[in-house]
């Protein structure tokens, strides 16, 4: 069993095992006891309603580690308070998406982790990882109003009315895709948008995008909005 004082040192260090592990590019950074703030809105957004949130309501959080991915996507490392090694791990909600997005998206709740952060990283990348990226790409659509989501084999590209492009892919590698082909990622929401200002140079984009995808397995597809139709 593992020295409850030493948690802190033993938190963190997980968490950089575990960032390293994952599928993509994940960085942790730790959040200490005296980052009450920190710690409070972090609380605010943790996306579940099981595990995690049953720890919460007994033992409000004293720190934590967060573990970040370049699309927005976190992943919130907090002690079990029980007897058995290991810490839960839950997804963390977007900042700043209206509550309306977030409605008939199921939670993806969180999961226990053992004492390995090697193992835990097959369990979080098989479990949560895929939960909450359908979960993530839902809300953002949501937030979008598209009528059509885009899917782990699918990226659905949403004509906007001033001309732009915006989607929410939920495969991390579709997004490092579209951020190579001139689409910008929203800090806040996560949504990727690719400008109409230029209707030739989005075109191109959208036809060079469309094999790279392809190459991955994932599929595109144009949902236009009503009463425009899309440059050809």
């Amino acid at each position: 069993m593992y020295d409850h004082h030493d948690t802190s040192d033993r938190l963190a260090s997980y968490a950089d095992v575990l960032a390293g592990e994952l599928p993509g590019t994940w960085t942790s950074s730790h959040i200490p006891v005296d980052a009450k703030d920190d710690l409070a809105e972090l609380t605010d957004r943790i996306w579940d309603l099981d595990l995690a949130a049953a720890s919460l309501a007994d033992h409000p959080l004293q720190e934590a580690a967060l573990l970040s991915r370049p699309d927005g996507a976190q992943l919130v490392l907090v002690d079990r308070h029980d007897e058995r090694d290991g810490f839960l791990i839950a997804a963390v909600a977007p900042r700043a998406l209206p509550d309306k997005a977030y409605r008939a998206v199921p939670e993806p709740n969180g999961i226990a982790l053992v004492d390995d952060p090697f193992l835990s990283a097959e369990h979080v990348a098989d479990d949560l990882l895929p939960r909450y990226d359908t979960a993530l790409a839902q809300v953002r659509n949501n937030a979008l109003g598209g009528l059509q989501h885009s899917q782990a084999d699918r990226v659905v590209l949403n004509w906007q009315p001033d001309g732009s492009v915006a989607t929410a892919p939920v495969d991390h590698r579709a997004g490092e895709i579209l951020l190579a082909h001139g689409f910008v990622q929203d800090p806040q929401d996560g949504i990727y948008r690719l400008n109409g200002d230029d209707t030739q140079a989005q075109a191109r984009a959208l036809r060079e995008i469309g094999p790279q995808l392809e190459a991955i397995g994932i599929g595109t597809g144009l949902q236009h909005p009503v009463g425009r139709t899309a440059p050809t």
